[in-house]
């Protein structure tokens, strides 16, 4: 059997091994991106900066399909197989091109928009609405205080109607003692939220991307492996991988 057809059969297997373990772990980046998105969806007004996760988990669907499809095809050298691998392969890379854009287009707008909605849903905590539980959920998560700092609590209807105190989500995790009480800011965490929420969305898109752009080298990889066969198939009989 020629050298070249085991060689090539041989990196569309592997490829289509790729393929599913690519889906996989599209699935995964997807649905952290989407997580993480929802875990602060109170502070973010534009909803269309979903769309780069809703993209890649639908990407990370066919790919488990079309790794099926492209290992069935190579086994049997299905001419119409490998065609439409080829056909599929391209779609692929030109969802992951439009996500690789879109999420480079909303890494630009995360400030902005976190600029617009923090201090509205600030304003709106009163300990017991949705926005109360975002914002503190936020605090204790990123142990922050405040949108710029802890000072803007000063400004917000909460801390005129509670003694002047901050929410006790201010405070640090290992002091109990806690009350809110601005004049011990030793107990509390200062930083803002604004700053270390943006950082946090803007590392998980440059991940997501970065995920992106891997796997589209592997498709251009797995374009070149199927015009191989496709041309070779074209001059020869077919030659089984295992014979």
């Amino acid at each position: 059997m020629d050298c070249g057809i085991i060689t090539s059969k041989t990196v569309l297997l592997l490829l289509s091994l790729i393929f599913w373990a690519a889906g996989g772990a599209l699935a995964y980046v997807g649905s952290y991106v989407l997580r993480s998105y929802n875990n602060f969806d109170n502070f973010l007004e534009d909803k269309y900066t979903l769309i780069p996760a809703a993209i890649i988990i639908g990407v990370a669907v066919v790919m488990f399909i079309i790794g099926t499809v492209g290992c069935c095809a190579t086994l049997r050298e299905s001419k119409v197989g490998l065609g439409f691998f080829l056909f599929i392969i391209l779609l692929i890379l030109a969802a992951e091109i439009t996500a690789f854009v879109f999420g480079f287009i909303y890494r630009g707008r995360i400030k902005g928009d976190l600029e617009k909605t923090m201090t509205e849903v600030f304003q709106k905590y009163d300990g017991q609405s949705s926005e109360t539980r975002a914002v503190d959920y936020l605090q204790e998560q990123l142990q922050c205080c405040g949108v710029q700092n802890y000072t803007d609590w000063t400004r917000m209807p909460w801390f005129q109607s509670h003694n002047s105190t901050v929410p006790t989500s201010c405070c640090k995790g290992n002091h109990t003692a806690c009350t809110g009480r601005i004049d011990q800011l030793d107990l509390l965490n200062v930083q803002g939220c604004e700053a270390k929420l943006e950082q946090l969305l803007q590392d998980v898109l440059s991940y997501a991307m970065l995920v992106i752009l891997g796997f589209a080298i592997i498709k251009l990889f797995g374009m070149l492996s199927v015009c191989v066969i496709t041309c070779r198939r074209g001059r020869n009989e077919y030659q089984p991988l295992y014979a």
